[in-house]
């Protein structure tokens, strides 16, 4: 694959001098921002991070802002996940839905105060959805991108990096609830989340100013820990069943095919803009679901276009992420599959690059 220039318009982010000292590999591009994806090898990479701590340069999952009167309104008007009894310090992942109950988004909300709340997204222009509701309904709410950049710190050893830089009160903080930490006089969101399946937090740097001071305050408080700088893993996140917005679904998927109907209540969302499409959804039920996918042979290429799958010659689904796991001793992959042939153990065909292969459907994923 040829190079892709960089400019202005790829943005950089608050730790991008900290991430090309470590010796970044590749790139993505992510909210038109510097997404790293590679520093040591995917392979080696993977293996530390399950065994170690990583510091992640997440700033390209930008924070869409809601702010006044009728913010809790709008945030509701979002999703079909109730948020009535969310209270301020909770995260929430939350489905994002369009009128079709299309998946826009799979971010996750933080809800800093009744009248206050930040949308941690995922790859999409979700700022312009969320601007356009506002004004549509003439909400009384101000939204922005503020300067926050989400810090990633994932591992086994993530507590106690996290406890050398913060104090052993961070190790208190639940999974998925955040509390406000100071670092050189400023007050910064840490939460119990994030992309992988390894344990870890997530700072949300206050300020561009801030990235590196508390990026290399990091590294320093960890260099008896064997911290490194990672990324998000494709190997983990397939393992552990983490779908990438944009690669293992878009806006023609419903979050019941998703796999994210747990997250969905659809009956009590009063106001979500997509409820009606989805209570038909719910009642009715998918005719393809996400599942996890086995694949046998040697290791797969990058899985960079739908790879389809196939039974006695006929489609009846596609694979979308694919990876060789090194742990599992196979290629583990992500894809949609028919109610027809989605049931454990049936076997297909998927079209890789390389050619057909033999591959097994499994109702849960590895990790």
């Amino acid at each position: 694959m040829a190079l892709i220039s960089q400019t202005r318009r790829l943005r950089r982010t608050p730790f991008s001098d900290g991430v090309e000292a470590a010796g970044v590999l590749a790139y993505t591009v992510y909210n038109r921002m510097l997404l790293p994806t590679v520093f040591k090898s995917v392979e080696e990479d993977y293996h530390h991070l399950k065994n170690a701590v990583q510091i992640w340069d997440v700033a390209a999952e930008r924070q869409v802002e809601l702010r006044g009167p009728d913010a809790a309104r709008l945030m509701q008007m979002l999703t079909p996940r109730d948020l009535r009894g969310m209270m301020p310090g909770r995260c929430f992942y939350v489905p994002i839905v369009d009128e079709t109950g299309g998946m826009l988004n799979d971010p996750v909300c933080l809800k800093l105060a009744e009248d206050r709340w930040w949308i941690s997204i995922a790859d999409s222009d979700l700022l312009l959805w969320v601007k356009g509701i506002a004004n549509g309904y003439r909400l009384d709410v101000l939204i922005d991108e503020p300067d926050i950049s989400p810090l990633a710190v994932q591992g086994p050893k993530a507590d106690d990096l996290m406890a050398n830089l913060f104090g052993d009160t961070v190790r208190s903080i639940r999974f998925f609830r955040f509390g406000m930490f100071e670092f050189q006089g400023r007050s910064m969101a840490v939460a119990r989340s994030g992309y992988s399946k390894q344990g870890g937090f997530e700072i949300y740097v206050d300020g561009t100013e801030m990235g590196m001071p508390i990026w290399n305050a990091l590294m320093e408080a960890g260099k008896d820990l064997d911290v490194r700088a990672g990324c998000p893993n494709g190997i983990e996140r397939i393992e552990g069943g983490l779908l990438s917005y944009g690669n293992d679904m878009t806006d023609d998927n419903t979050p019941h095919e998703c796999g994210l109907g747990r997250f969905c209540d659809t009956q009590t969302a009063i106001g979500c803009i997509g409820r009606d499409a989805l209570l038909r959804v719910a009642k009715e039920g998918p005719v393809q679901q996400v599942r996890a996918i086995s694949i046998e042979g040697a290791k797969v290429p990058p899985c960079d276009r739908v790879w389809p799958l196939l039974a006695g010659g006929k489609r009846v689904g596609q694979v979308t992420s694919a990876a060789w796991s090194p742990d599992f001793d196979t290629n583990v992959a992500i894809g949609m599959v028919r109610m027809t042939h989605w049931d454990e153990g049936t076997t297909l065909q998927v079209v890789t690059p390389e050619g057909p292969r033999d591959a097994t459907v499994h109702e849960s994923f590895w990790a």
